[in-house]
């Protein structure tokens, strides 16, 4: 889903073409992180990681929208998604966008503006770019989005695309050169991408951000577009992110191999932008917890689909029958006494300073795929004196939240339709 003159100092950099390339690494920098351009000193972490959850719940809402070589790229946590710094156009005009799992569209705000919302960036001038370039209506790209129309006058393709927490934007759908920077300070240019180029937006934005950058799988995001129909993340734990970056991978370095690797089938639902998984069950030592069927009341391995994997969802939200289970078992096993959480955002808390020690064994069971969480996935530190399960009920979808994601890989292959895990140390990798 840029760069700020504080954090992302413009650098020198041979341009390298996309055939010299075999892989492409960028960093993920945390909005919580002092590297952040959203970093707030006056807070605490606590603070920090209550207002990330806060968003978890806000996020569900963005689900219900209106509307051969690799790259790797690097992305900051904002209003608990993350962003991407990028290039737009030519000669090259910085630009930070939300890289947005949730959502399929490539989109910035443009010059001149109808209504635009403060950015930190300078707004993007097409005119300046020799290689924008309009979509007519004609065109078969017109059709990439749902949301497209054709202008009275010019008879150029219009998009259009609302979300489901109120953020819109509106403009002319064009092409345009996108370069991405890697950790390792190669720069990678994709010409021709298809982009809405914003010219009325507006909703929930921090004023950093430009617009949004869509990880989706449909055909305008910006996965498919690069051809490579895979990319991998590494999450990274958010007591790290002072001095490490978690990663965002394309193409070739997405792959996720070896004997660990435990995979699952994408379930094919509408809309095709969100990943949805089967959710079977979870297991809570050696209880397996799953779903129950309404009418006969035995087990039944959930429903096609019935989760969305989003790495821009911090909690995992649970089915509401399945978390209902969930919590009753850990509260069997767990030993500690109860801590209500004064926000009232988590519903299972204990009163420890210390990590709570021999935890029970809780593997997350994907259809075809038995996930072990380690601590740092089941449990989440809100106080010096208190620890609470990084999961809640949900009435809606069930959402695969990124505290569930941390220190694995997790590998989107969109030709096979699978989603690969691998345990991982995201710090080292």
């Amino acid at each position: 889903m840029a760069e700020t003159t504080m954090i992302f100092k413009s650098i020198l950099i041979a341009l390298i073409s996309l055939t010299q390339c075999e892989a492409f690494t960028v960093d993920l920098i945390h909005r919580d992180s002092p590297h952040s351009p959203y970093y707030d000193p006056s807070q605490s972490r606590y603070q920090r990681l209550t207002s990330a959850v806060q968003r978890s719940f806000n996020r569900v809402h963005r689900f219900k929208t209106t509307s051969s070589k690799s790259p790797r790229s690097d992305i900051i946590n904002s209003d608990g998604e993350y962003l991407m710094k990028y290039s737009i156009g030519t000669p090259p005009i910085a630009s930070l966008a939300i890289a947005d799992t949730g959502s399929d569209i490539i989109w910035t705000q443009c010059q001149p503006c109808i209504e635009c919302f403060n950015q930190t960036l300078p707004i993007f001038k097409p005119k300046n770019s020799s290689t924008y370039k309009t979509i007519p209506c004609s065109d078969r790209k017109c059709k990439s989005l749902y949301e497209t129309s054709c202008s009275r006058t010019r008879k150029n393709c219009l998009y259009s695309e609302t979300y489901g927490d109120g953020s819109f934007t509106n403009g002319l759908l064009a092409t345009e050169t996108i370069t991405l920077d890697s950790s390792d300070g190669k720069r990678v240019s994709f010409p021709n991408l298809i982009f809405g180029c914003g010219f009325k937006n507006g909703g929930i934005f921090d004023g950093g951000e430009s617009g949004i950058v869509g990880l989706g799988g449909g055909t305008a995001s910006l996965v498919r577009q690069l051809g490579q129909g895979m990319f991998s993340y590494c999450l990274i734990p958010l007591s790290d992110n002072k001095s490490s970056s978690s990663k965002l991978n394309f193409g070739d370095s997405a792959r996720v191999s070896g004997r660990e690797v435990v995979t699952t089938p994408l379930v094919k639902k509408e809309p095709d932008t969100y990943y949805y998984l089967t959710l079977e069950g979870i297991s809570v030592g050696s209880q397996r917890l799953g779903f129950s069927d309404k009418e006969s009341g035995s087990e039944v391995n959930g429903i096609d689909g019935n989760v969305i994997i989003d790495s821009g969802t911090t909690l995992t939200l649970l089915p509401s029958e399945l978390y209902g289970k969930y919590e009753k078992a850990i509260r069997g096993l767990v030993k500690l006494k109860e801590f209500k959480d004064p926000r009232a955002v988590f519903s299972l808390c204990y009163l420890t300073k210390e990590d709570i020690r021999n935890i029970p064994d809780v593997t997350v069971h994907f259809r075809g795929a038995d996930l072990r969480w380690r601590y740092e996935n089941v449990f989440v530190r809100i106080s010096d004196v208190a620890v609470c399960l990084a999961a809640e009920a949900s009435t809606e979808i069930g959402i695969f939240g990124n505290l569930g994601q941390v220190n694995f890989l997790v590998g989107y292959d969109l030709v096979k339709r699978t989603v690969s895990f691998k345990a991982a140390d995201c710090v080292k990798s």
